[in-house]
Parts: C-alpha cells; sequence; structure tokens
C-alpha cells in the first residue's frame, strides 16, 4: 500500500465525506468546521477531490494521506484498514435508510420466500473496494438467511456497470454524469430487471426508492423497517467518522476541534428539523420529499455522533462480513481500530460546561417507524 510523505508543516486538512445525511456534511455546509479550523490554528480545509480532475474515479478508500477524515460508508474504510492503512474511527452515527429488496408485479415473487430458484441481480463496478455490490451482496444475505434461503438457492447474475464517458470539450469538462461514472446509480439494475434478466434487485437511499417508484416494482423485502437491526446493517449503517493515525497522534488539538463540531452539528440537527432537512437536500442533490421518503421523517433526530457499544459491534459484524465474503483478506480488532479518546475528552468537558449531555440515539434498540408511504 503506497503511502504519503508526512507534511513539515500542517496548512491545510482533506476531508472526504459521501452525500448522504451526516454530522459532518452538517459541519461542513454551515462553515462552522473551516471557521473553527481557520481561527484555532489557521488551518484551511479543503475536499480531498477539489484539485483533482473531474473526470477521475473518486477514491472512496484512500486514507493514506496523514491529514485526513472522513465520514461515509464502512466498506470503503474497513477495506482500507484491512489493507494495511493507519486510520482510527473517532466516531459512529446510526441513520437508517431505504433499503429493499425489489421485483416486477408480473415476476409472480411475493415475499423473500419466493426468491428460491429465481435469478438475483448483483452489481458490479471496476473500484478497489466495490461498496455498492457489497451492499447488494449483504442485502441479500441477511433477507435470504431470514427465511431460510441461501445463495445456493439462487442464481447469481453479475451486472457490469456500462459507464457513460464524460464530456470533454476544447480540455473542459462539459459533463460527467451522475456520480462521476456517467450513469445513474441502478441503471444496470433497472436495466436488468425491466428487460427480464433478473428476477430481483437489491436497491437503497432515495435513489433506490425512485428506482423502484419508476418501475412500479414490489418491495419483496423492507430492510429499513426490519425490527432486528442486525438485519439493517450495511455500509450505510453504522457509517464511521476516521482520521489518519498521523493526524491524531501529531494534531489532537485539531482532532478535538473535530470532533466538538461534528458532534454539535448532530445535536443542533435534532433541535432543527426543517433547518436540517434542507441542508441534506443540498448534500445530496434532492428533493426534500425524497429526503424524507428515504431516511424518514425523524432523520434530523438521526445524526448524533457516538461510540454506542451497539454501534461498534455493528461495525465490526460488517467487517466479518466483508472477511467472510473474500472482499478483504486481512482480519483485524474494531476494537484496536477504535479511538475512544477525542470524543471521551469532548463529552467530559461539555458535560463540565453544561451540566449534562443530551444523547438523541440512532434507531439500534428501537424500530423507526416514522418513515414516508
Amino acid at each position: 500500500m503506497p503511502t504519503t510523505s508526512k507534511p513539515n508543516r500542517l496548512n491545510e486538512l482533506l476531508y472526504a465525506r459521501c452525500p448522504v445525511p451526516s454530522p459532518l456534511s452538517i459541519a461542513m455546509q454551515t462553515g462552522w468546521l473551516p471557521d473553527a479550523m481557520h481561527h484555532l490554528a489557521a488551518i484551511d480545509v479543503r475536499a480531498t477531490f477539489e484539485a483533482n480532475n473531474p473526470t477521475d474515479e473518486p477514491r472512496l478508500a484512500d486514507m493514506n494521506q496523514p491529514n485526513i477524515f472522513r465520514q461515509g460508508g464502512s466498506v470503503p474504510v474497513i477495506w482500507g484498514r484491512a489493507a494495511g492503512q493507519d486510520t482510527r474511527v473517532i466516531g459512529l452515527t446510526w441513520t437508517d435508510e431505504y433499503q429493499a429488496l425489489i421485483a416486477l408485479p408480473q415476476s409472480g415473487i411475493q415475499s423473500a420466500k419466493d426468491l428460491k430458484g429465481r435469478r438475483i441481480g448483483i452489481p458490479q463496478f471496476n473500484l478497489e473496494i466495490d461498496h455498492t455490490q457489497v451492499s447488494a451482496v449483504r442485502g441479500f444475505s441477511v433477507i435470504l438467511e431470514s427465511v431460510g434461503l441461501s445463495w445456493n438457492d439462487v442464481e447469481r447474475v453479475d451486472l457490469p456497470d456500462h459507464a457513460i464517458p464524460s464530456v470533454v470539450r476544447d480540455g473542459q469538462v462539459i459533463a460527467t454524469g451522475t456520480g462521476r461514472r456517467g450513469r445513474y446509480s441502478y441503471s444496470s439494475e433497472i436495466d436488468a430487471l425491466s428487460n427480464g434478466l433478473v428476477d430481483a434487485v437489491y436497491v437503497k437511499d432515495f435513489r433506490g426508492a425512485q428506482a423502484c417508484h419508476l418501475l412500479g416494482a414490489r418491495v419483496i423485502a423492507d430492510i429499513n423497517r426490519h425490527p432486528d437491526p442486525q438485519v439493517r446493517i450495511n455500509n450505510c449503517a453504522p457509517r464511521p467518522l476516521i482520521v489518519n493515525a498521523w493526524l491524531l497522534d501529531n494534531y489532537p488539538h485539531l482532532v478535538d476541534c473535530l470532533i466538538q463540531h461534528v458532534w454539535q452539528a448532530g445535536e443542533w440537527a435534532t433541535r432543527h428539523p426543517s433547518e436540517t432537512l434542507n441542508l441534506l437536500s443540498r448534500e445530496v442533490g434532492w428533493a426534500e420529499s425524497w429526503i424524507s421518503y428515504a431516511y424518514g421523517g425523524a432523520v434530523h433526530k438521526n445524526l448524533q455522533l457516538d461510540l454506542h457499544p451497539g454501534n461498534i459491534a455493528a461495525l465490526d459484524t460488517m467487517k466479518k462480513f466483508l472477511l467472510e465474503y473474500g472482499y478483504i483478506k486481512n482480519d483485524f480488532s474494531i476494537d484496536s481500530w477504535i479511538e475512544r479518546g477525542p470524543l471521551e475528552h469532548f463529552l467530559r468537558n461539555n458535560k463540565r460546561k453544561t451540566g449534562t449531555v443530551s444523547f438523541i440515539r440512532p434507531a439500534w434498540n428501537n424500530l423507526n417507524t416514522t418513515f414516508l408511504h
């Protein structure tokens, strides 16, 4: 695994975040975190891809930069840790989102039990770690197991990505399409399902919900409503906030600043539902109504950063899944990956100042029933 040389003097921080609901998104969009870093240490905060050629593929799993932090899906960073990237998890959030197995009504599939002998469409992207494929395999795996079936009972059909090239004119990028790959997130699944090449596919988030409505598909397994949180564990839940270990070791005050403003962004969201929904809509580039549909009417209550034992155990479950299915080759200890110090330090200081620390827990113990129909 290539490494990046350590800077003699730190003059900027790099961050990566996925276009999903997260307290880091709020802290960045509002400017609270960049402003705080600038006032604390005259440090600029820059997105990892700002200076890159926009036609390049995003390197979601690259956390080798010593001055980087990230919040997003768990799969790329678990893969990176297993590959030797020296990172630490300093917080987790659990935000349930739309996850479903869908089939067309004419397939005759009424529920997951009817998948026996059917063709299962699995996306296939040319990425270092195909987190989209992992999500689909995980979604089907847990649902098949829940109804007494296994992969031996279904036919797996791989759906290779058919990327639309970026449009470049006179050296300028004119269009890159959705997700920088020049295609809609579920193009392959929609094509395969609508043309009868497969019988069922996995979809998630607001794009998956829209794809389901576009096709007039039937939801045969509503994963995000499943009462067992173990079934809902996937790339999207929980989402880790991680930093490069070099940054933590050499600039702990900057990590403390990061924790403070990300935690406070999540706490602020609990008291500002409409403003939070607006910010999340901007983050993902989709209408507020779809955000509420995909993430639930109480999404503003499920952005609080913590290191809850249930969330840590869920992260371990996801790591074991990646190991079992061969997506990572090297095992490692989740507990040794967790760095509790920065969050515990902030919470102690915050409690001393305010007399209390209020947590609004993500839907680990209780099923979120506020999803729109």
